[in-house]
């Protein structure tokens, strides 16, 4: 009867008993009990949106056709056994075969012990891997992928639907207690089911569990059952697995001292009621990269007046970590104070729980003009923690023989975590991975364990690995199941293709990318028509041709949302075969694309667009330089060239049309690295220079963007993924607003127009460097660019480019959002079927989230990798002399940008080994006044920069000011270049 739908039968049943007979009675008495033992039902209550409480009844079927996976079991018809019939470990404790079973918390918590290559025949039990799934999704998909690695043999039974391993919860029984229950029957039913299976043989189950009561009872079962801690300790030759043991309360309570550094967290019921009445916000605790004691909460709940608050002071930081959601309680206005302009960085080298209040102090000091102060408040409990694994370096303790050490995150907004290892000697020097196991009121640091050495710090490849780990960058190569869905080679163009495309082989048509690009999205023509007017058209790689919708490749290319860029290194959104070869509009190849056409007059304006699928074969790949030696030489009059002069006429007034309307002409200082072909150092460094051609790219990708997504909002207004901008509020522009008064020019920010026009004229005598100093500190006071679904908002403002609809349709090689466009486009021209996530506003509105995510991380870790290469190249200059601007002045250091590099750098004048120059900081200015000169915003300086490799965790650029020459603050002007000093180790 194995495998039965027994509600079917017993339905036929009761149908065919009405005719009469005694063994249809006798047969229907036996499928009643039948189903009576294998049909269960589960009731919860569910809460509603409207406040009610619904109870849910749900039927839950029982098996005994469920197998345990073990190779020595001849009964369970298991065609693929994952359990190994010699399951040997080396271990004092278990010198026997067995079988490992965890319960929920040594899988959330010991979840680096166990992906480790030496456990091995684990059975993952499915009432804890639902509990995992509910509590950590990164340790439920960590659990998930040693589940489908074949050489872990990590076998999932499914105990809750298995005749004989399935419990009711008892009247009074707490869901936990149950479940501890659940595993604990588990455990015995495999515990006896292999000793049958074995006639009583060698092989073993073993509970693993750091619950005393569940042991306890465990014991009392006659089961074989350890702390994870005494079994791990037990295992012969591995003692480095000891190292990555996380600390459970009672260990951390241990290695802390016993006086209360921070207040008490609230219990969550309190939280939660405080938060419902008001008393508290929630919201996301962002630390301060440049001052440790101090951060901000930014409040999730919308209609809150207060969007954001200050958090100063270790007392008042209470144990946060960047990115937990936390409750805070705001303090009275009488006790809000402004962000301090300190620059104060955690780099005390010991590890004593020493008193913050002489460091506190210098925090204080408050403006008293009332519009800087903002809402000020604590940290009064924890509602999640979002600790991740972090890189960093470990610092060793000073004390010989010690086991406990401080471990020094790369990331600075970070604290330094306290960890217990006994291979410290073999990690200094080495970049390595830590993760937070708890922070006790009385402890300065948090308590973590080690988890993987990464390799030598200063390693290009460590180095890389580093940042792209730290800044959430999948980069794993892509999976067979992904690579399963490529199109088999040699591809090529068919006959049904040509049927339903449209031919445009024949049109000059030619790509303008960056030197050395493979993965070329983008192809343009421009021609004359009969009539006289021109007709322009962007061709777009048509990626979502090879990409279908929910499949592997698919999943994947969503999950990593960008390609990302890297100096000398792209970390491909798609496989490569995709990226630089069948969708790359190369030259000379016919290639599937999506083209954007119009019909404009000579003064640029759309008479008619039109939009299709079709097929191309690029004449020309042309870098920008390649193109603009076309466009201005006059002796070239070939079909490519005329096309690149007619588009770059057009863009000129595309831009000019788009300026006046109140688009932004911002600036961000952008480096490239030349790169030797053979070590692969960088040995040149310069700010990107930009050509005519690349705003003429540029403003035809605005047009098609546009375009689009007009177009797919007309068709699909719940639905449609837009990108908006959205304008800063006016605390943003105080900065900008400062900086130019104190140049006495005036800087209007009613409106996108208002803050371009002030831009536009904002020019000073004899310093023509100031508009672009003005720029790019307008530039920093924009807020992120977002994705969104059009039906779940109503504000697509794009406010840099001043237009009311934007989306991204031009780069579907490397933004997963033009996939998601394209699908919609093609839908809205019928040139493609739809499918149900393609119109769901809510999952849509989830593959934002991610998006928005992605673009984020892919950002920051483009910056991690120039900053990188900016210390490969310093690193064998020596001293070099270069002039700057001050872009930012801080109550003790001012903020120097070099214009030749691209290259921003602190001058400090508080130094800890030798008397500090008199300090005078004014906010209004803001201005410094360092002993008897005062410096201000865009002062003219000249200084020394060199490589700082003192500390080779954080090796940095320092800059010292040369000019204005300021009595023992100043230094010299080398007279040569000595070679630059190494660091303490060698990298």
């Amino acid at each position: 009867c194995r495998g039965f739908n027994w509600r079917t039968v017993h339905t036929w049943v009761n149908c065919v008993v009405c005719f009469g007979g005694t063994a249809l009675q006798n047969l229907k008495t036996t499928v009643d009990t039948v189903l009576w033992t294998m049909l269960k039902s589960k009731t919860f209550v569910k809460k509603t949106r409207s406040g009610g409480v619904l109870k849910i009844v749900r039927e839950h079927y029982l098996r005994d056709d469920i197998w345990c996976g073990s190779e020595v079991c001849k009964e369970c018809k298991d065609e693929a056994p994952v359990l190994q019939e010699h399951a040997c470990i080396e271990s004092d404790l278990c010198s026997y075969p067995h079988y490992l079973i965890p319960d929920t918390n040594v899988l959330l918590h010991q979840i680096d012990i166990l992906v480790d290559p030496l456990i091995r025949n684990v059975i993952i039990l499915q009432t804890v891997l639902q509990e995992v799934r509910h509590r950590s999704a990164p340790v439920y998909k960590r659990i998930k992928d040693a589940i489908h690695e074949k050489e872990k043999h990590f076998y999932t039974f499914t105990n809750e639907h298995h005749r004989e391993t399935f419990i009711e919860r008892e009247q009074g029984e707490s869901a936990n207690d149950r479940n501890d229950r659940a595993i604990r029957v588990a455990a015995k039913w495999y515990t006896d089911h292999l000793a049958k299976k074995t006639n009583g043989g060698s092989l073993k189950v073993v509970l693993l569990t750091d619950d005393r009561a569940n042991k306890e009872k465990a014991e009392q079962d006659g089961l074989i059952v350890y702390r994870c801690e005494e079994y791990i300790k037990s295992l012969i030759g591995n003692p480095e697995l000891m190292d990555r043991l996380a600390l459970q309360p009672d260990d951390q309570n241990e290695i802390t001292g016993s006086k209360l550094l921070f207040p008490e967290h609230l219990p969550l019921s309190r939280i939660q009621s405080g938060i419902k009445n008001g008393m508290f916000l929630q919201g996301t605790f962002h630390a301060n990269r440049d001052n440790y004691l101090e951060g901000k909460v930014f409040i999730n709940r919308e209609g809150e007046e207060i969007n954001e608050v200050l958090l100063q002071g270790l007392q008042n930081l209470n144990r946060a970590v960047h990115q937990d959601v936390v409750a805070v309680e705001l303090f009275p206005k009488e006790r809000w104070v402004a962000p301090s302009s300190v620059v104060l960085q955690d780099d005390s080298p010991n590890d004593e729980d020493a008193d913050e209040d002489e460091t506190e102090n210098n925090l204080k000091g408050v403006p008293s003009d009332s519009s800087v102060l903002k809402p000020t408040g604590r940290v009064v409990g924890v509602i999640k923690r979002n600790w991740r694994p972090f890189c960093g370096m470990l610092s060793q303790s000073m004390i010989k023989e010690a086991t406990r050490h401080l471990f020094t995150p790369a990331d600075r907004r970070i604290p330094r975590i306290r960890i217990e290892t006994r291979q410290a000697a073999n990690l200094v020097g080495q970049r390595i991975m830590v993760a937070i196991d708890g922070w006790p009121k009385n402890s300065r640091y948090p308590n973590g364990h080690f988890v993987k050495n990464l390799g030598s710090a200063g390693d290009k490849e460590t180095e890389t690995e580093v940042l792209l780990l730290e800044h959430d960058v999948p980069h794993q190569p892509f999976s067979q199941a992904v690579l399963s869905f490529l199109p088999q080679m040699p591809w090529s163009i068919t006959e049904e293709d040509l049927k339903v495309r449209a031919d445009l082989r024949h049109l000059c048509v030619c790509s303008v990318d960056p030197p050395g690009c493979t993965d070329i999205d983008d192809t343009l023509h421009c021609r004359e028509l009969e009539n006289g007017n021109l007709e322009v058209g962007v061709h777009i790689a048509d990626v979502s041709h090879f990409i279908r919708p929910g499949n592997a490749l698919d999943q994947e290319a969503a999950s990593r949302g960008t390609t990302v860029y890297l100096c000398g290194k792209r970390i491909d959104m798609v496989p490569e075969l995709l990226s630089s070869n069948l969708c790359s509009l190369r030259s000379n190849v016919e290639r599937l694309a999506f083209s954007c056409i119009w019909e404009m007059n000579h003064n640029a304006e759309i008479i008619k667009a039109h939009f299709t699928k079709s097929i191309i074969n690029s004449k020309a790949s042309l870098t920008y330089a390649e193109a603009q030696m076309r466009i201005d030489d006059t002796t070239m009059n070939d079909d490519i060239t005329k096309s690149l002069r007619g588009l770059n006429r057009l863009a000129k007034i595309l831009k000019s049309r788009r300026i006046a309307k109140g688009a932004l002409t911002l600036s961000s200082p952008e480096v490239r690295f030349h790169i030797d072909s053979e070590t692969h150092d960088p040995i040149d460094m310069q700010s990107k220079e930009l050509k005519e051609t690349n705003s003429m790219v540029e403003e035809f990708m605005l047009l098609a963007n546009i375009s689009v997504a007009q177009k797919i909002y007309d068709e699909f207004s719940e639905c449609a993924l837009l990108r908006k901008h959205p304008s800063p509020p006016p605390s943003n522009y105080d900065i900008l607003i400062k900086a130019a008064k104190s140049r006495d020019l005036n800087i209007l920010t009613d409106s996108a127009k208002a803050l371009a026009d002030s831009l536009n004229n904002a020019t000073v005598e004899n310093f023509p460097y100031f508009n672009t100093l003005l720029r790019i500190l307008a530039t920093r006071c924009m807020m992120q660019a977002v994705y969104f679904c059009s039906g779940m908002d109503s504000d697509f403002h794009h406010y840099g480019l001043a237009s009311p609809i934007y989306t991204h349709f031009t780069s579907p090689i490397r933004r997963y959002a033009d996939i998601i466009v394209h699908r919609l486009l093609a839908v809205a021209i019928n040139a493609d079927s739809t499918y149900p996530d393609l119109m769901d506003k809510h999952k849509q509105t989830a593959l934002c989230n991610n998006l928005n995510y992605r673009h984020k991380m892919a950002q920051y870790a483009q910056r991690a990798s120039v900053a990188f290469h900016t210390q490969l190249f310093f690193k064998n200059k020596g001293i070099i002399n270069e002039e700057g601007f001050i872009l930012f002045v801080r109550k003790n250091a001012i903020i120097i940008l070099i214009p030749k590099f691209g290259l921003e750098g602190a001058v400090f004048f508080d130094h800890k080994d030798r008397p500090s120059p008199r300090l005078s900081f004014d906010s209004e200015g803001p201005t410094l006044k360092v002993e008897e000169h005062t410096f201000r915003m865009f002062d003219k300086v000249k200084v020394t920069i060199s490589l700082d490799a003192s500390n080779i965790q954080h090796q940095r650029i320092r800059m010292a000011l040369v000019e204005p020459v300021i009595p023992g603050v100043s230094v010299p002007v080398p007279e040569s270049e000595p070679e630059a000093k190494k660091p303490k180790l060698d990298c």
